[in-house]
């Protein structure tokens, strides 16, 4: 079941044809609100997981031999570029 059937079952207030079950089959028995709710915090979404949120997208102009020497270091380099502006406000303070 799709993130969004599960999404479309929560929200009907009514069924459009109305289902009797038998009692006998558990895997023919409708799903109550309660495990639908279960089953949709289950679903995993699509694409990149969340982030932890401390860091913030931003827009910069670097000059090009600096940012192709830290290009050259492979992957994560924007992380180099993080930490090494982390360890500068470490050596220089910031004055109010």
């Amino acid at each position: 079941m799709s993130r969004k059937d599960v999404i479309t079952a929560l929200k009907a207030k009514e069924r459009e044809a109305p289902y009797v079950w038998d009692g006998q089959d558990e895997d023919e028995r409708p799903a109550t609100p309660e495990e639908l709710a279960h089953g949709l915090a289950l679903v995993r979404k699509r694409g990149r997981p969340a982030g932890s949120g401390v860091k913030e997208q931003v827009a910069i102009r670097l000059d090009k031999d600096i940012l192709e020497a830290f290009r050259a270091q492979g992957q994560g380099w924007q992380t180099r570029i993080n930490q090494a502006l982390r360890n500068y406000l470490a050596e220089h303070p910031a004055q109010p």
